[in-house]
């Protein structure tokens, strides 16, 4: 397996339902496994932040994981903009 270049897309998944203590990254890849998580999430209606910076950080998350602490700021943030988002459309 090789690493993943600087131009490779990269893309996680994460999770989070009531009574978690912290989001789960349910998904994460790079090359045809980004773009096929990002497929799915279009798929399904979830919507894609782009943001470099996180998903690299996101990548060293095992699957199946909590977010660490170190995340949970920028996460937040995140999931409060999309809940603005989603209250926006109704």
């Amino acid at each position: 397996m090789s690493l993943p270049t600087d131009r490779e897309r990269r893309a996680a998944a994460l999770s989070y339902k009531q009574g978690y203590y912290a989001p789960v990254v349910v998904a994460r890849g790079t090359g045809v496994v980004a773009e096929a998580i990002i497929a799915c999430a279009h798929e399904a209606g979830v919507y894609v932040h782009e943001s470099p910076e996180l998903v690299k950080m996101l990548m060293q998350v095992d699957c199946d994981q909590h977010i660490p602490p170190e995340l949970y700021r920028a996460v937040a943030e995140v999931l409060v903009w999309l809940h603005w988002l989603e209250c926006q459309k109704k």
